[in-house]
């Protein structure tokens, strides 16, 4: 089964000679890169979905939620906090419908 995670855009940088735009996107409380070539209109603030190193689509908050709540409905939320030592409290909240602006007020 192939797995897509949803991530906070934090910010970007191109890379090899202005070729290929990187993110640096955080997951609950670890930060990874990943390329954006796929989704060029994505920018700081934005969630994607992202799937071995690369932003596959661009999701709103709520769709990032949604698919947190189905990864703890699976018992996958419990893996991820404990192998990357998030902080369950630094994901998206899945109890709240407010949203977040892009510089996370």
């Amino acid at each position: 089964m192939c797995l897509a995670i949803p991530g906070k855009i934090k910010s970007i940088e191109t890379m090899y000679d202005g070729l290929v735009r990187m993110a640096k996107i955080q997951f609950g409380g670890i930060m990874k890169q990943a390329s954006l070539e796929m989704v060029p209109q994505a920018k700081v603030g934005d969630y994607v979905l992202v799937h071995v190193g690369v932003a596959i689509s661009i999701v709103d908050e709520e769709e990032a939620k949604k698919s947190f709540e189905y990864l703890e409905q699976i018992g996958e939320i419990d893996e991820l906090i404990e192998h990357t030592q998030t902080d369950r409290n630094d994901l998206p909240s899945i109890n709240s419908s407010k949203s977040q602006s892009a510089d996370g007020a």
